[in-house]
């Protein structure tokens, strides 16, 4: 376990290192879009080009943030039950829904996406816009985010296994002045 869990760390510092990065993207998309509109009301002239760099920019920066996101425990899910529960039955639900949704929804995505880039590449696909980019940096994105976020689920799993088999401190411990019912401080242990 003690490999995986190097591995684990390995791939949460390359997370952490693209996740940071790209978030720059977004300030760059937002520049193009000035400029953009700059140009376009000075000159009365614009570019499809400028149009889809931005979308790409802010493409990139979302789906090369997914992992990220999932590394930070930031995606959205519906607390309703999952927060009355005790830590470790989170971990429980944590670990079903990693193995169970995440990655075989992660897997299919890749396996569609390497043919489904490969061949916009191959073929040099441009956009249909007129004065448009071309298409395949935007497809293997795609992929590229994909493969980001099937190796951050994989770091997930073996942190949840570790953390329930007392391994490695929990990552997102329960916050300060969080009411825990004895039963549930008791099934942590």
């Amino acid at each position: 376990m003690g490999a995986l869990i190097a591995l684990s760390r390995l791939i949460d510092r390359i997370t952490d290192t693209i996740g940071k990065s790209v978030s720059w993207l977004i300030l760059v998309a937002i520049l193009v879009a000035a400029a953009n509109a700059v140009v376009r009301k000075v000159f009365n002239t614009s570019s499809n080009a400028w149009l889809e760099l931005q979308w790409y920019l802010f493409g990139a920066a979302f789906l090369l943030a997914a992992a990220y996101t999932l590394k930070q425990n930031e995606h959205i899910r519906i607390d309703i039950l999952y927060g009355a529960l005790s830590r470790r039955k989170q971990h429980w639900i944590d670990l079903f829904g990693h193995v169970v949704f995440l990655m075989p929804m992660v897997c299919l995505m890749i396996w569609l996406l390497v043919p489904y880039a490969l061949m916009s590449f191959r073929s040099g696909e441009m956009s249909t816009n007129s004065g448009g980019l071309i298409i395949w940096p935007a497809k293997a994105l795609l992929l590229m985010g994909f493969v980001l976020l099937f190796f951050q689920g994989l770091s997930e799993i073996i942190k949840k296994i570790a953390v329930m088999r007392g391994l490695i401190d929990d990552p997102f411990p329960p916050e300060e002045g969080y009411d825990m019912d004895p039963v549930a401080k008791e099934e942590m242990r």
